[in-house]
């Protein structure tokens, strides 16, 4: 019997999980803790709901593999194994890591493949999935010693900017009046491609947990500062859209709004970190209480609507 739930709800995983990933960076680590025991949990009923459809649905699983969407699950995975990385537990984090890669390459040329016509912003996830797993793999790289993953993180923070690109020459950016929700994703996209390069950076830091050939380093560190301008760009566009043309009806694609609000503070805050600059810490600390409060805003609206989305029928 289906329910509701599609694959887009998977981006309330990757919502709850950045924003405990950016409460924990900025020190709240009792908060950050309550909410990554909450995006775990969404996590493994998400997963039943869609390996039950897997099994009793296979045509709309099928349907469903190939549209952006499905990569939700590929980014909340890494995104939780970032957080659980941060907290120490790197073998856990590392078997995130493998499921995420795993998903990726399952999916992400079907994806790619059925980008046509103009966009909407939900369709870099493609891009956001691939930096998930950059990202993972520079924490694991920085706070465990995995030396062997720079470069596979490397290779895909490269991938996904030529994603980024890709789609972003075919956005509609109509959607920045009409969106909802989801064009967020356009800014986000770019705010973890910035949060790879910082994690790349930290990893390859001398004063880090590896070395790294020299000018490694440098390189990373400059290629950071450059996303997090075009990521804060996009953030301030993206505000001054919301106030201009207000969307306040509860949508499930409100969750990918979330995501790239709690992102840019995480990419500020580590970026900060990482370039030594203390005032885009402290932004990064500012951002991210807006991001907590659209969060709790948006799980209001998404208990209310709980009843309605498990009821059983055809979406």
């Amino acid at each position: 019997m289906r329910t509701r739930v599609t694959p887009a709800a998977g981006a309330a995983v990757m919502a709850t999980g950045i924003v405990s990933v950016g409460l924990h960076l900025a020190g709240a680590d009792r908060l950050s803790a309550a909410l990554l025991l909450v995006a775990i949990v969404l996590w493994a009923l998400l997963g039943a709901v869609f390996l039950a459809r897997l099994a009793g649905d296979r045509p709309e699983w099928t349907r469903e593999a190939v549209t952006p969407p499905a990569l939700t699950g590929v980014a909340a995975t890494g995104v939780l194994g970032t957080r659980i990385a941060l907290g120490g537990g790197h073998a856990l984090a590392g078997a995130a890591l493998a499921v995420a890669a795993a998903l990726w390459a399952a999916l992400i040329v079907g994806v790619v493949r059925g980008l046509r016509g103009r966009l909407p912003g939900a369709a870099e996830l493609v891009t956001v999935s691939t930096q998930a797993l950059a990202v993972l793999g520079g924490t694991l790289a920085a706070v465990a010693g995995a030396r062997w993953l720079l470069w596979p993180a490397s290779v895909l923070l490269a991938v996904g900017l030529v994603l980024y690109v890709r789609v972003l020459v075919r956005f509609d950016y109509g959607q920045l009046r009409t969106g909802r929700g989801d064009h967020w994703v356009i800014g986000g996209a770019v705010a973890i491609s910035a949060l790879a390069a910082s994690k790349l950076a930290a990893a390859t830091a001398p004063a880090g947990a590896v070395r790294w050939e020299t000018g490694a380093d440098g390189l990373a560190r400059g290629v950071t500062a450059v996303l997090l301008a075009v990521a804060l760009g996009w953030y301030a566009v993206l505000v001054v859209c919301e106030i201009r043309w207000p969307r306040l009806s509860y949508d499930v694609r409100r969750w990918s709004t979330v995501f790239p609000l709690g992102m840019t503070a995480a990419a500020t805050i580590s970026a900060g970190t990482v370039l030594k600059a203390g005032r885009l810490t402290s932004l990064g600390e500012v951002l991210l209480w807006p991001a907590v409060a659209v969060w709790a805003v948006v799980a209001v609206g998404a208990l209310r609507h709980l009843p309605a989305l498990l009821k059983p029928g055809a979406p």
